[in-house]
């Protein structure tokens, strides 16, 4: 039996918010095929930026595995000295955080403005 995985099951999607902070947008689903791509992501924008804001609202879907890639950038972020900021109002997303415990171990923020607003030591986005 032949399995096709459709290219785009996950969405990243990066903006420049000042050369030191960015915002990944993250959607659809980030599970054992997708959490690599995302963790990449993360690592190769932590390196480069300072701040780096994770946006889970179009999450349909987290898996262990995708848990595992933002707890492994948010240890990176916290040796490097940088920030690594979670949005969610994925209900998904805050129900496997929550239930796992881990929600606990990460920062989060209402809005992407504020969470860019809320790194002490950052330059406040413009309003």
């Amino acid at each position: 039996m032949n399995s096709v995985f459709p290219a785009d099951i996950v969405g990243l999607h990066v903006a420049e918010h000042s050369p030191d902070m960015r915002v990944i947008t993250v959607t659809g689903e980030v599970d054992a095929l997708t959490a690599q791509q995302l963790l990449d992501c993360l690592i190769t924008h932590l390196t480069a930026a300072r701040v780096v804001v994770v946006n889970l609202d179009g999450v349909r879907y987290l898996a262990s595995s995708g848990l595992r890639a933002l707890f492994e950038a948010n240890e990176l972020a916290t040796h490097q000295g940088h920030h690594l900021r979670l949005v969610s109002k994925s209900r998904t997303a805050n129900l496997v955080l929550e239930t796992t415990g881990l929600r606990e171990h990460f920062t989060f923020a209402d809005t992407v403005p504020e969470a860019l607003n809320d790194v002490p030591g950052a330059t406040p986005e413009p309003s």
